[in-house]
């Protein structure tokens, strides 16, 4: 049986496992809320570890608390970041208190325990650890906090990691003249080159409109506590508590011009997601093109071909099957169903507080997650790996009659109509049936009809 300690909180006493840094709060949530299994994410516990470490150092700058004791819990914080395990002390449910309150409960008894060792006296969880704070303002803050970190060090390198492998491969393919498609059929020509830097180009527009959000989910509910009057924390905390943050972090916070705003919302972190989910929409579609395109090999398009990354089946011996976008189009239906989540919690902002703050926090994070780590597997082993089946690419294209359309100008609409017709039918191609059937000549129609002269209108790069 596990060794027990007593621990005592304002509804009374309770058992908590002996060697457990949390004290009572933590473990009646533990009790609470067998939901899921999950625990908050770790990028959102380190954030709210961060944040409590900006609230230590403001609050003992303001006099609020002891000057030592304010520099204990700063090294509290550094020495639980330090270790790789820190996540064993923050058991809570996803699934808890909507305000997260049990979670910022946690953070503060873990970090009790641990400065009342180093200071001497008794370091408390409310009195101390929690100064000039609710739940109701950090737990808001933490979400803005760990978004911001995983924006910055992950998610937008990711991208730009991305659109970069993607135009460096367009420069590779820019010789390659393809076949266009629009409803699945067969269209005008374009350069492989193209359909890439219009891959980049989603990825680029993706990257400015995250950026253009970054001040906003830099701005912090921190200073506003229960409701958003800032009831028992210092005038001054929430600019110090932001120039702690600041520069523990290395990234501008900045104080909300309405802590009302913030806490009785989260509507900063639902354009976020919406715009994570149009991220993972670009994804979507360009993890298809290559699955498209791939296809085959054999029956399919057959374009390109994939790198082999592993056998595609257990019974087909030989099969190798695009694992890599396969993966991409399963992140971005996950980050679309994430937004729905996201979305809905986003309406549970009643009068002065949002209670549905954990799993917003779950879902956001698992978004930013799933969207870095699979551009860097795209990028590497789909978009930079692949080969082109140039001989399926002439093979199609001498075979498309709607090529036919380059000569609208010159024979007319019916005509040209008439003779892609008879080219489809007879399995000849145009320039055959066209030579047959106008009074161009052989040369003139050749290069009218040339597939790589026909792709160069509108942009190339």
């Amino acid at each position: 049986m596990t060794e027990t300690r007593i621990e005592k909180d304002s509804m009374g006493e309770l058992e908590v496992p002996a060697n457990a840094l949390y004290a009572a709060q933590t473990q009646r949530a533990v009790n609470n809320f067998p939901v899921s299994g999950q625990q908050m994410p770790a990028a959102f516990i380190r954030a709210l570890l961060l944040a409590k470490y900006a609230a230590a150092e403001a609050n003992s700058e303001l006099e609020q608390i002891p000057s030592d004791m304010g520099k204990v819990i700063c090294q509290a914080v550094d020495s639980l970041l330090e270790t790789n395990d820190y996540m064993q002390h923050f058991p809570v449910d996803v699934y808890q208190t909507g305000s997260g309150t049990s979670s910022n409960m946690n953070a503060n008894e873990v970090l009790a325990t641990l400065a009342t060792k180093v200071y001497g006296n008794d370091v408390g969880a409310n009195d101390h650890i929690n100064y000039g704070q609710s739940s109701n303002d950090i737990i808001p803050s933490a979400i803005h906090i760990s978004a911001s970190l995983e924006l910055h060090n992950k998610l937008l390198p990711a991208l730009e990691y991305l659109a970069k492998g993607i135009r460096e491969k367009a420069v590779s393919v820019d010789g390659h003249v393809k076949n266009g498609r629009t409803h699945l059929m067969d269209a005008m020509p374009v350069r492989m080159s193209q359909s890439l830097y219009a891959w980049a180009d989603q990825i680029e527009q993706n990257i400015q409109h995250i950026k253009q959000l970054q001040s906003s989910i830099q701005s912090l509910a921190q200073g506003g506590t229960a409701v958003g009057t800032g009831i028992n924390a210092h005038p001054d905390f929430a600019q110090r508590f932001n120039t702690a943050l600041t520069a523990k972090t290395g990234i501008a916070f900045a104080p909300a011009n309405n802590f009302f705003t913030h806490i009785g919302s989260m509507d900063i972190v639902v354009a976020l997601s919406g715009q994570l989910k149009t991220t993972a929409v670009s994804m979507m579609k360009i993890a298809n093109d290559l699955r498209w395109m791939n296809s085959g090999p054999l029956a399919g398009l057959g374009e390109i071909e994939l790198q082999a990354l592993q056998p595609g089946s257990s019974i087909m011996p030989g099969k190798v099957n695009p694992v890599i976008p396969e993966a991409a189009t399963m992140v971005a239906a996950q980050v679309i169903g994430n937004d729905s989540t996201i979305t809905v919690a986003g309406q549970s902002g009643n009068f002065e507080l949002n209670v549905m703050l954990p799993v917003v926090a779950k879902n956001l994070l698992e978004s930013i997650e799933l969207l870095s780590n699979i551009s860097r597997l795209l990028a590497d082993k789909a978009i930079a790996t692949f080969t082109v089946r140039e001989d399926r690419l002439k093979e199609a294209l001498a075979r498309n009659p709607i090529l036919v359309t380059a000569l609208n100008p010159i024979i007319g609409y019916q005509k040209a109509a008439e003779i892609a017709k008879l080219a489809y039918k007879e399995g000849r191609p145009i320039v055959d049936v066209a030579n047959d059937n106008t009074d161009l000549s052989r040369e003139e129609l050749e290069r009218l009809l040339d597939p790589a002269k026909l792709t160069l209108g509108g942009i190339q790069s």
